[in-house]
């Protein structure tokens, strides 16, 4: 069965051109012109999409406004397509839950590997993988890719997000330096000034309740890269 992604961009000729290409990449793709009808199709299609694509500029509305009321409802990937040069469009994505972001002009075949960049990471784990990871009152289960506390309430963490954990609790006691986790959760080496990854290991702090001034957790190594410094436990059930 072909994934299913559903695009939200105002320009005709860019939706029809990335809808002809992406299908003939065994996607299928429903595309959208605005936030009005994005939203209509996001309900009818919910559960069934492995994917959303939004456009920051929308005529009656805006991707950052869409991206949250996608993940109040769904930890579907989210890519952000972007026409500013300025940082914090990106940064302000990701904050939101966005999974990536590309910036304008783009060509088709970067946004494809982008796409599959995302959809390898969120594969569900091989069946001989541990399936329960267990650290500091946390359980990460890695095949309904989700995260409890102590009290077994779930944590509102985007894909992105869970994949930096996992990567994390594969990890533990490991000095990671940015490129590996820039590459691992996104696919791609960060610039020097890239501080997407910054915002993410910001944000998965506070979803964990980790001070950011002073982690118990996921500590910075001056110079090297983030360490996760907690007993991690595995088991099968």
């Amino acid at each position: 069965m072909a994934r299913k992604i559903l695009i939200v961009d105002d320009d005709q000729k860019t939706r029809m051109l990335l809808k002809t290409y992406l299908e003939k990449n065994q996607y299928e793709v429903i595309l959208s012109h605005n936030g009005e009808s994005f939203l209509s199709e996001l309900h009818l299609q919910a559960g069934q999409l492995s994917l959303v694509i939004l456009d920051v500029m929308l005529p009656d509305t805006d991707g950052f406004a869409l991206c949250r009321i996608v993940r109040q409802q769904s930890n579907v990937p989210i890519i952000m397509l972007t026409a500013s040069s300025d940082e914090t469009d990106r940064v302000v994505g990701l904050e939101l839950g966005a999974d990536d972001y590309i910036a304008k002009p783009y060509s088709p075949r970067e946004l494809l590997a982008r796409i599959k960049a995302i959809l390898r990471r969120v594969a569900v784990e091989p069946a001989a993988a541990p399936r329960y990871y267990r650290f500091n009152g946390f359980t990460l289960d890695a095949l309904e890719r989700k995260v409890v506390d102590s009290d077994g309430q779930p944590l509102a963490l985007t894909g992105l997000d869970f994949q930096l954990l996992k990567y994390f609790v594969d990890h533990p006691g490991d000095i990671l330096d940015r490129s590996v986790l820039c590459e691992e959760t996104r696919g791609r080496d960060a610039g020097p000034l890239d501080r997407s990854l910054d915002v993410q290991i910001s944000r998965l702090r506070l979803r964990l309740n980790d001070d950011g001034k002073q982690p118990m957790l996921i500590k910075t190594v001056r110079g090297a890269g983030y360490v996760f410094s907690a007993d991690v436990s595995v088991s099968h059930v």
